[in-house]
């Protein structure tokens, strides 16, 4: 089974930040971080120094997505944020980018196996697929 996580953030969201939201979110679900196969996120936070020091401190690779691309999981969203739509034309960065990645490496239909979770910078979402 694949594992991915998506993560959206705020510009300047440090990964100490993104770490503890992580950490945080698969602890309490009992999954093992190792588990992890790749991050995603949009395409407008490919160049954002936390998510790539998080995907280098995890040593997995970083994939971003184009707001088209994440659009098309718009129903499988268990939230649809308005302010996110404003900013990126997406309503959900996290569950989206992790949706994406995992269909793209699995091959197959993906499921949020953890819903958007977020603190005051940065959102998280875990999917699967396979």
């Amino acid at each position: 089974m694949i594992l991915t996580v998506g993560l959206g953030c705020q510009r300047g969201c440090d990964v100490h930040t993104l770490l503890a939201l992580l950490d945080g979110a698969l602890a309490e679900a009992g999954i093992d971080r190792q588990r992890v196969s790749a991050l995603a996120s949009m395409d407008r936070k490919q160049d954002e120094p936390g998510l790539i020091a998080l995907a280098q401190r995890l040593q997995l690779p970083l994939q971003c997505f184009s707001a088209a691309q994440l659009a098309i999981y718009e129903d499988c969203l268990s939230h649809k944020s308005a302010v996110a739509f404003a900013h990126t034309g997406c309503h959900g960065i996290a569950e989206s980018a992790a949706l994406a990645l995992a269909e793209q490496l699995s091959g197959a239909p993906a499921r949020l196996l953890i819903s958007r979770r977020n603190n005051a910078k940065a959102t998280f979402a875990l999917a699967c697929a396979g």
